[in-house]
């Protein structure tokens, strides 16, 4: 295996990368077409650790040319990657698992490295990018041919589930693996081509999944990957009549300007949008239960989550009782840099983030929440916030209201259950629920009544594979995960013929 010096192309990098095995996994070009596309005369960008503030690498700034580019070799190897029987696309989706896999310890490190979560989240979200691809591997087998009962003398009838074409991907840097590969594979096990953009924050997950991809035997075209300016990059995809479809995670207002974009083109879009979850502990509840289910759905990846729960309502008759509980087990919370030891809040990602925490947590307390821990930068560096709990939270309130991606508890008290799901659902958001209570009747009224895509009932973790992920209102549209996932990238071709 080559040395760091030789594979980098500069020597000024953080030490921390000496830890990896693989070398080659780090990689400082954009993937198009089965090729390693350097900056050349364009400029570069460089990723940064946001726990330090160290150079990880520079990477190449492309943009619309280079763009184009991958789309005419996403087009051109459509037709051949299409046509492969499912057997053989399961087969290089099944060897990019397990390279995925086998290189999980340098792909959580890289993931650390430039988003700065906890080592262990981070090795823990490569095996969940992994369970996507070996899922999707399996379901490039079941896309079936349907017949159809006819209702017309002598015919026949079928539907066919085809690939709706070249797919554009946008994904996000809380989840840089993870969401890359929920919509990757189910594209390509459909049989549909990838033009992939990562966050400019978190590029170097992608790049390495590239890396793997292409020693799995993805041919060439199939999967690229392009670096660079956003909206350049996003906007020549959104304009191109060959990609016929665009899958983006990240928040409502970007996925509105993608919508209008798409338009001229009519295409299929795919969308995982903001969440502003609220989180309803009811009188009824094992209180240590309600207090770990709170600490985990709303500080897990440093609350940088769109599954956080934004909005803590706790029943006055255990409100107090919660608040103690909830105030001891964030005050110790253990905060630093993802790879140290013990780390359960690790830095947010920049400084944009730190800012609109601040400036919610001042426009709470300005409107009389009670800051019971935390409520200030930490200093364990420039991009660290204390974990932090802000009680008898008012509606009006910024954090009632907007996403906050950042470790920060906004709790208020209800009364009545009534009263609970009607502020619950007074948002434009709908993404997931989460609610704490041992009556079975509540459950089931409240489950139904909920305008949320997704209800966890006394638990956090819902995800998974096997799961159609999304929301309703304007957190999204379409699902990712699941058979659903997988047939967002297909049309139905309907054939009618004449019976012999």
């Amino acid at each position: 295996m080559p040395s760091r010096a030789a594979v980098f192309a500069r020597p000024e990098f953080h030490p921390a990368l000496d830890g990896l095995r693989d070398v080659r996994l780090l990689r400082e070009q954009a993937f198009v077409d089965g090729r390693w596309i350097a900056a050349g005369n364009r400029a570069t960008f460089p990723v940064t650790d946001p726990a330090s503030g160290l150079t990880l690498a520079f990477l190449a700034s492309l943009g619309a040319a280079e763009t184009a580019r991958a789309i005419d070799a996403a087009d051109a190897a459509l037709g051949p990657w299409r046509r492969l029987l499912p057997q053989e696309r399961t087969a290089v989706l099944k060897r990019w698992h397990d390279l995925i896999l086998a290189a999980k310890d340098d792909l959580a490190l890289i993931m650390t490295l430039e988003q700065g979560k906890p080592l262990a989240e981070s090795a823990g979200e490569i095996e969940y990018a992994a369970s996507f691809v070996e899922y999707y591997a399996e379901e490039a087998k079941r896309v079936s041919v349907e017949s159809v009962a006819s209702h017309l003398p002598d015919a026949e009838m079928t539907l066919t589930r085809v690939p709706v074409g070249v797919v554009g991907l946008v994904t996000p840097w809380n989840f840089p693996s993870a969401m890359l590969t929920r919509k990757a594979a189910a594209a390509l096990a459909a049989g549909c081509t990838v033009v992939a953009h990562p966050s400019a924050e978190t590029p170097f997950s992608a790049l390495a999944l590239a890396e793997l991809a292409e020693r799995a035997g993805m041919p060439a075209g199939v999967f690229n990957v392009v670096t660079g300016d956003a909206a350049t990059i996003v906007g020549r995809m959104c304009e191109d009549r060959r990609v016929r479809a665009m899958s983006f995670t990240g928040s409502t207002e970007i996925g509105r300007l993608i919508a209008r974009q798409c338009a001229p083109t009519v295409k299929r879009l795919i969308m995982e949008l903001g969440g502003h979850a609220p989180l309803m502990v009811f009188a009824d509840a094992d209180l240590d239960k309600a207090v770990d289910i709170a600490v985990a759905a709303k500080f897990a990846t440093s609350g940088q989550d769109c599954l956080a729960a934004n909005r803590i309502y706790v029943q006055r008759p255990i409100y107090e009782a919660f608040l103690a509980a909830y105030t001891a087990r964030i005050a110790a919370l253990k905060v630093g840099a993802g790879l140290d030891d013990g780390t359960e809040i690790g830095p947010l990602m920049h400084e944009r983030a730190i800012e609109k925490v601040e400036i919610q947590v001042h426009d709470a307390t300005s409107r009389g929440a009670r800051c019971l821990v935390g409520g200030s930068r930490h200093p364990a560096g420039a991009l660290f916030y204390q974990p932090t709990l802000l009680a008898d939270v008012s509606d009006d309130a910024l954090i009632m209201r907007e996403e906050t991606f950042g470790p920060v508890a906004a709790v208020t008290p209800f009364d009545t259950e009534d009263e609970v799901l009607a502020r619950a659902n007074d948002t434009e958001y709908g993404l997931v629920a989460y609610l704490v209570t041992k009556d079975a009747a509540r459950i089931s009224r409240m489950t139904a009544e909920l305008e949320y895509g997704m209800v966890a009932v006394n638990r956090v973790k819902i995800t998974g594979a096997p799961v159609p992920f999304g929301g309703v209102k304007q957190s999204g549209l379409g699902r990712e995960g699941s058979r659903h996932g997988l047939e967002a990238f297909t049309d139905i071709k309907y054939v009618c013929r004449d019976a012999v």
